[in-house]
């Protein structure tokens, strides 16, 4: 068996101000089908947008980690966005934690390593 490609699934209570609020940190639409999945990619990740019958409780101990070349321009793009984040720097890297509007966890991270 050979696997073709992956993607990750967010559950979301609106698919329109999802799919809106992805492409706003840089994700970009592929497919939708109606109200009840969408597809969006960047560099390396597919997220799957799905609807939740009801409001979804969060990531629970899973975060969708995206490496930038720059925390500062990613900075930049959150601030700009309106999106609330916790800025921490660490011996792996310097990290932006956030959460899109459902409460799923999200991060950036300039890594430490180049």
């Amino acid at each position: 068996m050979k696997i073709l490609n992956s993607n990750v699934t967010v559950m979301v209570k609106n698919m329109d101000h999802s799919i809106k609020w992805y492409e706003n940190i840089g994700f970009k639409l592929q497919n939708r089908w109606g109200d009840h999945y969408a597809m969006l990619d960047n560099t390396g990740i597919t997220l799957g947008l799905h609807p939740a019958e009801e409001k979804p409780e969060g990531s629970g101990s899973i975060s969708v980690g995206l490496m930038v070349e720059s925390a500062n321009d990613a900075k930049t793009l959150l601030e700009k966005n309106k999106i609330l984040f916790t800025e921490r720097k660490g011996k792996s890297g310097h990290y932006l934690h956030f959460k899109d509007p459902d409460d799923t966890v999200i991060y950036f991270v300039e890594p430490a390593w180049k």
